[in-house]
């Protein structure tokens, strides 16, 4: 088996498929403003995971959204093969570093805002 499709909350779909696509530079899947619809995949796996970009306008997506942003705790992970390259690009676009990259015991970490209501792990293992 393999992950076909998975989601993250956003507080605005439409918004979050400008940043997904226009600042991190991931291509549309599928997407549907009228239907409050965007789904987005990486440039590097055109045929792999697709990330639904999710309203998170029911009451317990907002709670859950809002708890894991207060708490500092990431939304989803993307991986580079060159974190310090992804930092400089992202950092050029405006991009808002909670945490900047960081050697760990396994590889290298940053942290950033995704502009709609997350945190995003970047990780370089």
């Amino acid at each position: 088996m393999k992950i076909q499709l998975t989601s993250i909350y956003v507080n605005d779909p439409i918004e979050a498929f400008k940043f997904y696509t226009e600042t991190i530079g991931f291509k549309e899947q599928m997407y549907m403003p009228k239907a409050n619809l965007a789904i987005v995949v990486s440039p590097e796996e055109e045929n792999g995971t697709t990330l639904l970009l999710e309203p998170s306008d029911n009451p317990i997506a907002k709670e859950y959204m809002t708890k894991l942003y207060d708490a500092g705790l990431p939304a989803i992970v993307l991986s580079a093969d060159d974190l310090q390259k992804e930092h400089k690009r992202l950092k050029q676009s405006a991009v808002v570093f909670r945490k900047e990259p960081t050697k760990t015991e396994w590889g290298y970490e940053a942290i950033f805002d995704d502009s709609c209501g997350n945190w995003i792990q970047l990780v370089q293992q």
